[in-house]
């Protein structure tokens, strides 16, 4: 069985930074692919960044360039994302995802196979 586990999230004020932690386990041989993504309340859920285990590329979506991090620890199979300049607009649930084998962009919802619970992140004015 697969799970994503993620933690980190909490309350933030405006300006401030959070590292949001995800563990997977029982995933399968495959090179793994792992993202982030967020959901905010009344809107579609939308890429932050992913990493691809087969060649250790990490991407990130244009619009969080300079503000997310993404890194990834293969031997652990988890996946970190550090975020800062935090900003009222960045409350939402943040997920972590992954699948295995060959995909187009990392950076699409579609492409996942499994998603972890949400880590809810709130970012005050």
């Amino acid at each position: 069985e697969v799970q994503l586990v993620e933690s980190g999230g909490g309350l933030v004020q405006t300006g401030g930074s959070l590292r949001l932690s995800c563990k997977a386990s029982g995933l399968s041989s495959g090179d793994p692919v792992i993202g982030w993504f967020r959901q905010a309340p009344g809107k579609e859920r939308e890429g932050i960044s992913c990493h691809k285990s087969r060649d250790s590329t990490t991407y990130i979506a244009v619009d969080m360039k300079g503000r997310a991090t993404m890194s990834y620890d293969n031997a652990e199979t988890a996946a970190y994302l550090q975020l800062k300049d935090l900003q009222p607009d960045d409350t939402a649930t943040y997920y972590c995802a992954a699948y295995t084998g060959y995909g187009n962009s990392c950076l699409f919802v579609r492409e996942y196979d499994y998603w972890g619970q949400g880590a809810q992140v709130t970012v005050s004015s």
